[in-house]
């Protein structure tokens, strides 16, 4: 098993760190005091909890002074919970058909999608910035369809079921330009207004090159 998912589940072992993660799973961020006093636990004792659970990369924290803000990584939770999905499925002797690469997609950035994708399912959103455009087009154009207007609930539906954190991936869905947003309502823009990802700007630039290049 892999070393950090190992880690992730010990700390997950623990039913005050599972409490911490049930209320951080609303979406808010709390201090160490808050929590405290929401679970009846000292200062210290949530002190140490909240160690292993940054130590596992489960959470993360934000100065807020006096006090430290902590929230959810529900992207590393997602993750965690695609790995689990992909072992069980092996062990039951079944296997996801490999993600066919798109047709804008370089070698590279189809092994991006294989790595980041089991099936449809995202198992975790990229840091990298190559890489999230990369995965955010193909969600863009499997997830949407073209002309067609959605209320930001059928937004966040349809990308939970792909990955738990559909916030983040609305966010950056339309902050890199593949939708827009007026009044909580979500369309897909025209493609020739995306982004061109590391692939397409690389095949151009080729292009380009062997356009102006002399003839011999």
């Amino acid at each position: 098993m892999d070393l950090e998912l190992l880690t992730a589940l010990k700390a997950l072992s623990d039913a005050s760190r599972l409490r911490i993660v049930g209320l951080l799973a609303e979406g808010r961020r709390m201090s160490v005091e808050q929590l405290a006093a929401a679970l009846a636990l000292t200062p210290g004792t949530v002190v140490h909890h909240l160690k292993r659970l940054r130590e596992a990369g489960l959470v993360e924290s934000r100065p807020r002074p006096p006090y430290v803000d902590y929230s959810l990584r529900l992207g590393r939770l997602g993750q965690i919970g695609g790995e689990l999905h992909r072992m069980a499925r092996e062990q039951a002797g079944e296997s996801s058909q490999p993600l066919a690469r798109p047709s804008w997609a370089s070698a590279e950035e189809g092994r991006t999608l294989r790595a980041f994708f089991d099936g449809e399912r995202l198992l975790s959103i990229p840091a990298p910035h190559a890489k999230r455009l990369t995965v955010l087009r193909r969600l863009a154009e499997t997830v949407f369809e073209r002309k067609r207007k959605y209320p930001e609930k059928e937004v966040n539906q349809l990308l939970a079921v792909r990955h738990p954190d559909a916030a983040s991936l609305r966010r950056y869905l339309i902050d890199e330009g593949f939708m827009t947003r007026k009044s909580s309502v979500y369309r897909l823009r025209p493609r020739r207004e995306w982004p061109e990802t590391a692939g397409q700007r690389s095949r151009a630039r080729v292009k380009a090159e062997t356009a102006e290049a002399p003839a011999s």
